[in-house]
């Protein structure tokens, strides 16, 4: 029965996997406005009501991407060895999320799409939020705290802090500059209490 269940739950992400990636490739190719629901359920091989059995707007398929990630990071902070310090887990997990290499421009159009287009903000924000919520929930186990405790809940936000300003300079760094060294960059000097820099 186990293996069914996981073949399923396989099936389920790999069918949301293909929305969103259809729903951001579209988007980048003729401007959020101008795709429809139907676009991306043809562009990905299923029928709109597949899509709208896993998301409620074409933003939030969109979006899913960043919300994914997150779940990976977190899952990744609690299979990090419980010895290691709690900030080296979180920069060793997001980092392994994000790609060191130069993605494609059609990867960077899209994330610059999701942070600037008025009608995908507010879904990438809601996302964030919930990727922050992740975060909690994983650093509350790896320290023995509630989830809604004080500290998850500010290391989370920190995190997402972090995260945020690192996507921003990956999507303006010239020359280009991977984004896993940034975000390394930037959750070390949180950690490190962000010392006031050198003059």
């Amino acid at each position: 029965m186990w293996l069914v269940s996981g073949l399923r739950e396989r099936k389920k992400q790999q069918t949301q996997e293909a929305l969103s990636w259809a729903a951001l490739h579209l988007a980048v190719e003729r401007g959020f406005g101008r795709v429809l629901v139907e676009d991306i359920a043809a562009e990905a091989g299923v029928s709109p009501r597949t899509f709208n059995n896993y998301f409620s707007s074409k933003a939030e398929a969109i979006a899913w991407r960043q919300l994914n990630r997150a779940r990976g990071a977190a899952r990744l902070i609690r299979e990090r060895p419980r010895t290691e310090p709690i900030w080296e887990s979180i920069t060793e997990a997001l980092v392994s999320q994000a790609s060191d290499q130069h993605p494609g421009p059609q990867w960077t159009a899209g994330v610059r799409l999701m942070m600037t287009d008025p009608a995908l903000v507010g879904e990438y924000l809601k996302a964030n939020a919930a990727a922050e919520q992740e975060w909690a929930a994983a650093i509350a186990e790896r320290t023995g705290t509630e989830p809604t405790d004080m500290y998850p809940q500010l290391v989370a936000a920190a995190v997402g802090a972090a995260h945020r300003v690192a996507t921003n300079r990956w999507l303006h760094a010239d020359p280009p500059v991977g984004l896993g060294s940034l975000l390394r960059d930037a959750l070390r000097g949180i950690a490190a209490g962000l010392p006031a820099p050198s003059a």
